[in-house]
């Protein structure tokens, strides 16, 4: 593949309400924007979805920018790359940072992509031309409000973010507004080991899943709550690569994977580890990150797949923003989301709304070995 430049931009985008966990909230979105040019103008992009504060992983927005400036993009002039699988191979000698690992492959994949005049679904051998589309619930004080609008939008499975202690009410409240409707609680790594008899006690509420009730990394905690739960168990944060993957099916931590681009480092490990799950009856689903529409669109090409059997945490761009920076916006059409066909991610930046979104940005000239 031809690479000349990389631009990166540290954008922010208001949200339309205040999102909240039980670690914080957040009112605006930080996010980096990554953009690879070839010498005929072709544009691919990515998204660095790190959170401007380590409350998700270590890795922040502003870590991410360090390791894209002063790390990554330096590096690419001693690379060969001759497709986008080939970026994640020439880093592996950096430590961790997958976040902004995935943000400039992503943009490499797109760029890849538009260059073969095909969609990035085609190039990962994806099936699905629609995918279902899942939301999440943060912690408001406007749940059922929340949750009669997304089902006029047909929203396919609800993810409810808890409090420890305080989810049998958030349940029941649920229950009591949409009784039929398939709900999932994320824990986001909050309980220990005293809490199992606890999360026990929740396999009487019949959920989908509990995603990542122990501490990133605790495969064993989950092994052992697994073992003991009619309820799935779900692994997110703990899921940091292909090798976490591999773990944490050979020790049984978990039924159900969420595969998150971002958070395993970028395109090709989330494809590794989907094949890996499909290999051994695991099944997946996308998760999101408040993220923009590219990085939306990078999540519905993966989606596609064939693994990808639970709906994932895919919405529409009007979920969390006013304006997206993509045009037209993605759209959740009776629970379901059209995979793009056009060349890459198949979506058009918004490059006047993107500059006025960006508060920071630097261009690097690429002379790697590249085909």
């Amino acid at each position: 593949m031809r690479i000349s430049h990389v631009h990166l931009r540290k954008i922010i985008l208001p949200l339309r309400a205040p999102f909240q966990t039980h670690q914080g909230s957040v009112t605006v979105r930080e996010l980096i924007i990554v953009e690879a040019e070839d010498d005929d103008g072709l544009k691919g992009y990515g998204e660095v979805t790190a959170f401007s504060a380590p409350f998700y992983t270590s890795e922040t927005i502003s870590t991410a920018w360090h390791m894209l400036v002063d790390v990554l993009l330096p590096q690419m002039k001693e690379m060969s790359i001759h497709h986008p699988s080939d970026f994640e191979k020439n880093v592996r000698w950096v430590q961790g940072n997958p976040m902004a690992k995935a943000g400039l492959e992503g943009a490499l994949w797109d760029l890849y992509s538009k260059q073969q005049n095909i969609s990035l679904r085609e190039v990962l051998g994806g099936t699905r031309g629609y995918v279902k589309a899942g939301a999440v619930l943060s912690l408001s004080d406007h749940l059922e409000e929340d949750i009669k609008s997304l089902q006029k939008s047909g929203y396919q499975r609800f993810k409810l973010k808890v409090e420890r202690g305080k989810e049998a009410q958030v349940i029941e409240e649920v229950q009591k507004t949409a009784p039929d409707l398939p709900i999932m609680i994320d824990a986001n790594g909050q309980y220990t080991s005293g809490d199992i008899p606890h999360l026990l006690s929740l396999d009487r509420y019949g959920l989908m899943m509990i995603e990542q009730p122990f501490s990133s990394g605790d495969f064993y905690l989950h092994s052992l709550l697994q073992k003991q739960s009619k309820t799935p168990v779900c692994l997110d944060e703990s899921i940091m690569s292909y090798h976490d993957a591999v773990q944490a099916i050979q020790l049984n931590s978990c039924k159900i994977i969420n595969i998150k681009i971002s958070r395993v480092g970028g395109l090709s490990a989330a494809k590794q580890i989907h094949d890996y799950c499909a290999s051994h009856g695991v099944e997946v689903w996308c998760g999101g990150m408040v993220e923009s529409g590219i990085s939306k669109a990078h999540n519905l090409a993966l989606a596609s797949l064939e693994n990808f059997t639970i709906p994932g945490d895919l919405s529409g761009s009007t979920r969390y923003f006013e304006r997206d920076i993509i045009k037209p916006g993605i759209e959740v059409v009776k629970g379901q989301i059209e995979v793009p066909e056009g060349p890459g991610i198949g979506v058009e930046v918004d490059a006047s709304y993107l500059e006025d979104v960006t508060i920071e940005k630097v261009s690097k000239r690429i002379q790697g070995r590249f085909s």
